[in-house]
């Protein structure tokens, strides 16, 4: 979204524009890293289509999906480095597991050396690792976060663009990451105004968390 693209180009230093394949990029540098900053979109459709855009465009070295979830057992404002993503809404019949893609394995992992380089770098305990699962919805409900989670027990957070993006990343090859922050906490008080009112400081340490990851690259 804007609010999370806004504080995602600050971080870079130098900053230009381009357009291309139909998106808007924004680029500079992170240290003495190259780095192309640009929105997905809502949704696994559009943030499957942009993620596809944007390697077509630039044929990057790694993926880093940033934004915000909704927290299933974390609280708000824990940073969360996905270990593994799948789908919360796919089941594509008999024969293949819930949440499986097809001709795509069940769970999508990021890039393993950036999983182990976070746990490193980030001594935090509101900094955890853990499973994402995406769907397109936005999530609300304790009723709803059940029923993912009698899919997925060990589920840590959801939200709507993670595991497409995993998968474009997955079928052309390119490493990913994906880091989000928990903005609401659905079934717990009332997660619409949580989330409405979470744009203040706390998306800012997820963004500095990614920056980290890039500096130490």
């Amino acid at each position: 979204m804007d609010k999370e693209l806004e504080l995602l180009t600050s971080l870079l230093e130098n900053k230009q524009q381009v357009f291309s394949e139909g998106i808007s990029l924004s680029y500079g540098k992170v240290a003495s890293h190259e780095v192309f900053v640009a929105k997905c979109g809502i949704g696994k459709v559009n943030s499957a289509l942009n993620t596809y855009r944007i390697i077509k465009t630039v044929s990057p070295d790694l993926v880093i999906n940033s934004g915000v979830a909704g927290g299933a057992g974390i609280p708000v404002g824990t940073t969360l480095v996905a270990d593994r993503v799948t789908y919360s809404d796919v089941w594509c019949g008999p024969g293949t597991e819930y949440g499986e893609a097809d001709g795509c394995p069940l769970y999508f992992t990021p890039a393993p050396n950036i999983i182990s380089m976070a746990k490193e770098l980030i001594a935090d305990n509101k900094v955890s690792f853990g499973l994402i699962c995406s769907g397109d919805k936005f999530i609300s409900t304790a009723a709803e976060i059940y029923a993912i989670r009698s899919h997925f027990p060990d589920v840590q957070a959801v939200d709507m663009e993670s595991a497409s993006i995993a998968q474009t990343c997955y079928l052309t090859n390119v490493p990913f990451a994906i880091v989000r922050v928990v903005s609401d906490t659905p079934g717990e008080g009332e997660n619409l105004a949580q989330y409405q009112n979470f744009w203040t400081d706390a998306p800012k340490k997820t963004f500095a968390v990614v920056k980290t990851i890039i500096e130490n690259l």
